[in-house]
């Protein structure tokens, strides 16, 4: 089956180049027995809808919440959360994309939103936003960086619901324990990761992430490192580049020197719990996880700051998630899956749910909100989206082998590189040559 979803990705039109990430619905039969050829139907407006959540168990709480809220509102629909592990949800979609049982709402980062448009499963949503309330009301940067990701004609497959940003915390009472300066800066960050490590005591400058979810993390450092500002040079990727080579070697050989050994397999999850349990100094995740280290830490014990500053003085990062939701075309029931939409982005939902999740919501009014003031690495990394401190490298999202690519072939090889079984140059070599063919095939069928 994987070959049979490489290949109709492949065949499928993708999409111009894309901005940051990007979260996408799907719908199907109420019978759950939709698969991804199936044009669905409109549907009576009411009964029973069923809504994947992709960050299943993180957010299972606050969606409950806005379901509740939604059921109330709308007593005819009855919505049914089914919430899936984020590692586990492409191969969920991929599998009821070929053999059946879409749910008609869900969620999906803009790295499968080109897979799966490309397989032909998701409901344009462009004429339902011109029509619904909802109109002119949401961030124009995320709704166009949902576009880029989506499709090769800039058809609206996501109704985009936040921004997320990397963010590294750091434990302010440590830092302050141990004399060191705020790591704003590479250099300071790695001053701190050997400084604050004391292995015979349990005590590590940093926790790195060594399992699902690895890539996007390692490229991070790589580019942030570098100061290299784009993904491509030409039609060759710049993954590669020996600046990047030279600072991943830099990363990786932070693993159980200033980092606990546990990290080779520990997703965001594991690595979060990990940061929280207190004896670890930095961690680099996003804004989603802020509110468990508030609940776990105490808001005065730590910071998120955005990511480090380079050598060259500019501040470089990949982009990173705008998250949404969407229909999938097979949808027996669309006009309540879409109902369900617009009234999860609406202010007071859509502002409910950020401030939950910590991210940047895409409701223009629920980002007026004062919680965004008070959260701080919220509103740090709001700034440093738009203040002109930051130069994104974007990821290419729009290649429809991009999440495997990222994911399945290459998060292995990443765990080599820490063991000290596999060069930094050669899985750098790796990827940027499936990356390579990657772009080629889609340039030829994309003209």
């Amino acid at each position: 089956m994987k070959i049979s979803i490489r290949r109709s990705r492949r065949a499928a039109i993708a999409v111009a180049l894309g901005s940051v990430l990007a979260l996408t619905a799907t719908a199907c039969g109420d019978d759950g027995s939709g698969a991804g050829g199936d044009k669905g139907d409109e549907g009576s407006g009411k009964g029973k809808i069923v809504f994947w959540d992709n960050n299943g168990g993180v957010r299972t709480d606050i969606w409950k919440e806005i379901i509740a809220d939604f059921q109330k509102a709308n007593p005819d629909i009855k919505v049914e959360y089914v919430g899936i592990a984020s590692t586990e949800y492409q191969s969920k979609v991929d599998t009821a994309i070929q053999g059946g049982g879409l749910p008609d709402v869900g969620g999906v980062g803009a790295a499968m939103l080109a897979g799966f448009s490309a397989q032909k499963a998701l409901e344009p949503l462009d004429d339902r936003l011109a029509k619904s309330s909802l109109s002119g009301k949401l961030n124009k940067n995320m709704v166009d960086s949902l576009k880029a990701a989506g499709g090769g004609d800039g058809t609206l497959y996501s109704i985009p619901t936040s921004a997320n940003n990397g963010v590294l915390y750091y434990r302010t009472d440590l830092f302050k324990k141990a004399g060191l300066d705020e790591p704003t800066t590479w250099d300071k960050f790695y001053e701190a990761a050997s400084k604050l490590t004391n292995a015979k005591k349990n005590e590590f400058g940093y926790t790195i992430r060594g399992g699902a979810g690895s890539i996007a993390q390692a490229l991070d450092a790589a580019y942030g490192q570098s100061g290299i500002t784009s993904f491509w040079n030409g039609d060759k990727t710049t993954l590669n580049d020996p600046k990047n080579v030279a600072a991943l070697e830099k990363y990786a050989a932070l693993y159980k020197k200033d980092t606990p050994a546990a990290d080779l397999n520990n997703d965001f999850t594991k690595m979060v719990a990990q940061w929280d349990s207190g004896t670890i100094g930095m961690l680099n995740h996003n804004l989603g996880s802020y509110q468990d280290h508030v609940k776990a830490l105490g808001a005065g014990k730590f910071r998120g700051i955005p990511q480090p500053i380079g050598a060259a003085g500019k501040r470089v990062q990949v982009s990173n998630p705008v998250d949404g939701l969407g229909v999938f075309k097979s949808s027996k029931n669309k006009d309540a899956a879409w109902k369900f939409i617009e009234f999860a982005t609406s202010h007071a939902e859509n502002s409910k749910f950020n401030k939950a999740a910590g991210q940047v919501p895409s409701n223009n009014d629920a980002a007026k909100d004062s919680w965004i003031a008070e959260a701080e690495p919220t509103k740090l990394a709001a700034a440093a989206l738009t203040d002109g401190s930051t130069s994104i490298v974007q990821l290419p999202y729009y290649l429809p082998d991009w999440n495997t690519i990222s994911k399945a072939d290459n998060e292995p090889n990443f765990q080599k590189v820490l063991l000290g079984d596999m060069s930094a140059k050669d899985f750098l070599d790796t990827m940027a040559e499936q990356l390579n063919k990657a772009q080629a095939e889609w340039k030829e069928q994309n003209g």
